[in-house]
């Protein structure tokens, strides 16, 4: 004979665990979105500029770039708009975990504005010319990306 002990959870304890399954949720888009992202990133660091050109390497490189620009800005908004804001706003309750959002949020502010800047540089369809100082504005952007990568990994592990 076996006896089964079932204990009622509350619906405090309730509502902590979707706060945490919907973290969770919310970790697991940002680290897909942030794989597509690096995965592009790492192509467009192996390709060449062909300028404005109509030939099919321009045309690739130029279609890549969009792509990247496009999954960036949905890197971004995935960590900004939904993780850091769940944090930042007051709806995390661990005082641990929210003291270290808005003591990284600032940095993590930073790394948006450079990325924004680069979506906005080059996110221009199939026709814009792919500037000389690609492989710069491309580097400096790899570095801040590395950056808030750093942060955002140390967010989630105190989330986990």
């Amino acid at each position: 004979m076996t006896t089964e002990h079932h204990r009622e959870t509350s619906p405090q304890e309730n509502r902590a665990k979707e706060r945490r399954a919907g973290s969770q949720e919310l970790v697991q888009k940002l680290v897909a979105e942030r794989t597509e992202m690096l995965s592009l990133y790492c192509q467009l660091a192996g390709l060449e500029t062909y300028g404005n050109g109509k030939n099919s390497r321009a045309r690739h490189s130029q279609e890549l770039l969009q792509k990247f620009c496009q999954v960036l800005v949905d890197y971004i908004a995935a960590g900004h708009f939904s993780l850091y804001e769940r944090v930042v706003n007051g709806t995390e309750r661990r005082q641990q975990i929210s003291g270290l959002a808005e003591k990284l949020y600032p940095r993590i502010a930073k790394s948006t504005e450079v990325a924004l800047d680069f979506n906005d540089k080059y996110d221009c369809s199939d026709n814009c010319e792919i500037a000389a100082s690609f492989n710069d504005d491309l580097s400096r952007l790899g570095e801040e990306l590395a950056a808030r990568i750093e942060l955002e990994d140390k967010l989630i592990r105190h989330l986990h």
